[in-house]
């Protein structure tokens, strides 16, 4: 019960509550559930724990579907329960605290990459957007924050159930910690932009209820078009500024507009009216069985051109995996008829001479894309998402959290376009320069800076959860070689000194009592 408990209480962190001041008190929750136990039985609270977790952070789910909802969760629970039999395993060492907290970090590695490219949602570092801790994030990113958070609820455990000396070191180690976690509100990271531009985001709302991207998808691609053109008649009236370019969201063209004639015309009318070039989110025709789901730099003068592909289509809902298996057990998934095909891009787009990094909706919550842009020079990030799905939900406000993160992480303003909710334009700092609300019809022009400096975070890459990876598994080895039984010595050697030791022992004791009858 307190498994499960801890798990409901972590996801409070997150939105729509935004409580991350339960961090450490779940982390320790957790912990103490699982000590004490063997590998065999410490998956049970684990598997707790990830219930009351995930099956509340992904409420939103329920929007695709109930039995969407509880797959996830239910997978996602799963990787919990592993962190619960290793957490059981690990605590039986001395140095348990900072063996615990690498463990819970390589989970977040896990399963942020595997299965099918993972499930990111839910790391400790995607609810620290307006902490202190998020300072951080510049310096050692996500993954070295979700270890500081776990560290800080590890050792909170080890003050818990620490005795005499131990509860003194533990008590030190946790005041060290904070103070380590707030160095950078006295040397935080400067963002250095060596220039600034114009920027426009186009938010055009959907039709309908707005949950249905597909509902009237020719009215989605027009919405666009209308505020763009409005926008255009504002920069010329001299009541809005020119921008360098202009951001429409993901699924601004449920149709291929190089094979439809009348969305191409529409979005040709758009660029010309605005004469600038326009980021514009468009699935596009891959071969009979799939699509891509792009981001294409639409220039007033020569059309397409630069174009970035979402690097994470969603599994069950963008694409099939094990196809025949899957669709054949669950009949509802062959409503999705094509497969999405993954981009492989990690070179910023070039939009009106500036090197920009695209991400395109649940890209945002991965590592990978965004670095790989920013390592190679993008000096703005532009994210293009339709969360029209999830529109009724708190999904839109968690996936808006964690895009405030990646602005601090990278060092970068962001630029985010949506549909019909979140669109907003976020600085290097975290702070919402701008945003408009859900469901309306909205154009967001600001003055941005251009940065080509790189954070430390960006720097160390995908190399911190490697580390920890590497240190969860030394906890192991270390805990292996000094506990024994089972990690260490075989059972029938164990069994063969426990009977030696037996055996002595009544010897031993048989000796004793002959001399107490001797009067020795």
């Amino acid at each position: 019960m307190t498994a499960f408990a801890s798990g409901v209480v972590l996801s409070l962190a997150f939105e729509p509550v935004a409580l991350p001041v339960v961090i450490p008190f779940a982390v320790a929750g957790f912990v103490l559930s699982c000590r004490r136990l063997r590998a065999r039985n410490g998956w049970l609270p684990g598997l707790a724990f990830g219930i009351g977790f995930q099956f509340v952070l992904l409420f939103w789910m329920r929007a695709v579907g109930t039995d969407a909802w509880l797959a996830l969760s239910a997978a996602e629970s799963v990787f919990l329960a592993v962190l619960g039999s290793l957490t059981a395993v690990l605590t039986r060492h001395r140095w348990w605290p900072l063996w615990v907290a690498a463990a819970w970090t390589t989970i977040e590695v896990w399963r942020s990459g595997w299965p099918f490219s993972g499930m990111p949602w839910g790391r400790l570092a995607f609810a620290v957007a307006d902490t202190p801790v998020a300072d951080l994030l510049p310096w050692i990113g996500g993954v070295g924050v979700s270890f500081v958070l776990a560290l800080s609820g590890t050792l909170l455990a080890w003050l818990v159930v620490g005795r005499g000396r131990e509860r003194l070191v533990a008590g030190a180690a946790l005041a060290g910690l904070v103070l380590v976690a707030l160095v950078p509100l006295v040397v935080p990271w400067e963002p250095s932009p060596e220039s600034e531009l114009t920027v426009a985001a186009i938010q055009g709302d959907v039709p309908g209820n707005g949950d249905d991207i597909l509902y009237d998808f020719r009215q989605v691609t027009q919405n666009q078009v209308d505020v763009t053109t409005r926008l255009a008649a504002d920069v010329a009236a001299g009541t809005e500024p020119e921008p360098a370019f202009i951001v429409w969201p993901e699924n601004s063209t449920a149709i291929d507009p190089f094979r439809d004639a009348q969305t191409n015309s529409a979005i040709w009318a758009a660029s010309r009216a605005a004469g600038v070039p326009i980021l514009v989110g468009a699935i596009v025709d891959a071969g009979p069985e799939h699509v891509l789901n792009q981001g294409i730099v639409w220039d007033p003068v020569t059309g397409a051109g630069d174009r970035y592909t979402k690097r994470h289509p969603v599994a069950f809902g963008e694409y099939i995996p094990a196809r025949q298996l899957f669709t054949r057990q669950f009949g509802r998934l062959a409503e999705i008829s094509r497969d999405m095909l993954s981009g492989t891009r990690k070179e910023p787009l070039d939009v009106a001479g500036i090197p920009v990094a695209d991400a395109i909706c649940f890209d945002v919550a991965y590592d990978d894309g965004i670095f790989d842009q920013v390592s190679r020079g993008a000096e703005l990030v532009t994210v293009q998402t339709s969360n029209a799905t999830f529109i009724h939900t708190d999904q839109i406000e968690q996936q808006f959290a964690i895009t405030r993160l990646r602005a601090l992480e990278t060092g970068r303003w962001v630029v985010v376009a949506s549909t019909n909710g979140v669109t907003g334009v976020i600085a290097p700092d975290g702070s919402v320069v701008a945003s408009a609300e859900p469901r309306t019809q909205a154009a967001l022009v600001e003055r941005v800076g251009l940065d080509s400096s790189i954070t430390p975070a960006v720097r160390i890459g995908p190399w911190s959860g490697r580390f920890l990876v590497a240190l969860t598994a030394v906890g192991l080895l270390l805990t292996f070689r000094s506990s024994g039984l089972p990690y260490g010595r075989s059972r029938k050697r164990q069994r063969a000194e426990d009977g030696r030791s037996g055996a002595a022992l009544a010897v031993s004791a048989t000796t004793t009592d002959e001399g107490h009858d001797r009067g020795e």
